[in-house]
């Protein structure tokens, strides 16, 4: 099994030397790193590093080429094309409550799911005999939810929820026997 490297500590590093090897060596994998970017995403990249010791910085790629032309275009652009996804502690903080606000609300939600559910059951087991005891809220959530029930079983066995036929009209005895006198006179 190969041993993992060991982790690097982050922080200035005091003796002269094993700085400037170091910063050599990031240099180089730094620029090689952009390179690739440029090459595996299809996007312009631009890598300009002030070194300690040096008059002029390194810029990737060659200054000529189109790190100028990358430069310019990007401090051509309008200020908020420069930061288009960054945001600020509030915009951050905002996103965040309104995550936290769709969180609650989805287990608000579930916790009434689950406590129709229960009342369902208890009148199904007959605990709550003429549903008394339940407030109009509750009714309306079980009723609801009993609707709900129906149609998804009716559409695992493939059938429509059947509708109750209509109201049978009002018709007394005492209309049915006059009617058929009058057409007699």
């Amino acid at each position: 099994m190969a041993r993992a490297p060991k982790k690097a500590t982050l922080g200035y590093i005091s003796d002269d030397s094993t700085r400037r090897s170091r910063y050599k060596k990031r240099l180089k994998g730094l620029m090689k790193k952009a390179d690739e970017m440029a090459t595996l995403c299809d996007v312009d990249t631009c890598v300009v590093v002030y070194g300690e010791d040096e008059a002029a910085p390194v810029v990737f790629p060659s200054p000529a080429a189109k790190a100028v032309g990358i430069l310019k275009e990007f401090n051509g652009m309008p200020e908020l094309g420069h930061c288009k996804k960054t945001m600020d502690q509030e915009g951050l903080l905002t996103q965040r409550i309104a995550r936290l606000r769709e969180q609650i609300d989805r287990s608000r939600r579930e916790c009434h799911d689950s406590e129709i559910r229960y009342l369902l059951q208890k009148i199904m087991q007959g605990n709550l005999p003429g549903l008394v005891g339940l407030t109009m809220e509750q009714l309306v959530g079980v009723g609801y939810k009993v609707d709900e029930l129906l149609k998804s079983m009716a559409e695992r066995t493939g059938k429509t929820h059947p509708q109750p036929p209509p109201p049978a009209p009002c018709v007394t005895p005492a209309l049915r026997l006059q009617a058929p006198a009058q057409q007699q006179d």
